[in-house]
């Protein structure tokens, strides 16, 4: 099935709002633990005042506030291009009584105002998907995240028909609103393949084997800086 893009920037106040409305708990639950004992894998101290992480593409804030609730000293830098959504995620870390330990901010993750080796690691959920030349993105994480950190993204894997993305609702959105389950059928229509991402880390030197299929509906790469 060939990729249909979606819009890259959900910014009115409906999406936002539904978006956050949706039952993300297991996929948010599931990718915080992975990328913790990744992290952990790779020798990363969280705990240390220098090793900030970096979300892109943090949507309302659910991903660092599950990475908050399970590890008591980290910290983020959370940003995403709809100001709608942080609106949302602004609201959600005052309410988790996060403010200290979550910063958001208004930024395009394909033109990152970062410095080069700045993060600990750099963590993404479900951005590739709204960029239609992901490349760029995926070159600003490597660049901001420094030696011996940790890159980790995870995404949606487009189906291969419209049976499978119709099963797909109806598996996973089955709960959900009309708009919700229209927003969910976009986004696999317009996510990358696991061929396509593997291709994308390899131009970018690293090892396409480090991209997995880690669900029906999800690839994950997961790679250290050398």
């Amino acid at each position: 099935m060939r990729r249909v893009l979606e819009p890259e920037v959900m910014d009115s106040p409906l999406e936002a709002a539904d978006y956050d409305a949706m039952d993300h708990a297991a996929v948010n639950a599931a990718f915080a633990a992975d990328f913790l004992v990744d992290a952990a894998a790779a020798g990363l101290d969280l705990s240390e005042p220098a090793a900030e992480v970096l979300d892109l593409g943090t949507g309302t804030a659910q991903i660092p506030i599950e990475l908050c609730t399970r590890h008591a000293a980290i910290r983020l830098v959370a940003i995403d291009l709809a100001e709608s959504m942080l609106a949302v995620g602004r609201r959600n870390v005052t309410s988790a009584k996060l403010e200290p330990r979550i910063r958001l901010e208004l930024v395009d993750a394909k033109r990152l105002p970062f410095a080069d080796g700045r993060f600990a690691a750099v963590i993404s959920n479900s951005i590739v998907h709204h960029i239609p030349e992901p490349r760029h993105a995926l070159a600003e994480a490597i660049r901001v995240t420094r030696p011996g950190g940790l890159i980790f993204f995870r995404d949606l894997s487009r189906p291969p028909d419209d049976a499978t993305v119709r099963r797909f609702v109806e598996t996973y959105a089955a709960g959900a609103n009309g708009h919700q389950r229209a927003l969910f059928d976009a986004s696999l229509r317009a996510a990358l393949s696991l061929d396509e991402i593997r291709a994308l880390v390899r131009e970018l030197r690293f090892a396409p084997a480090r991209v997995r299929q880690t669900t029906d509906r999800h690839w994950t790469w997961s790679a250290g800086k050398g």
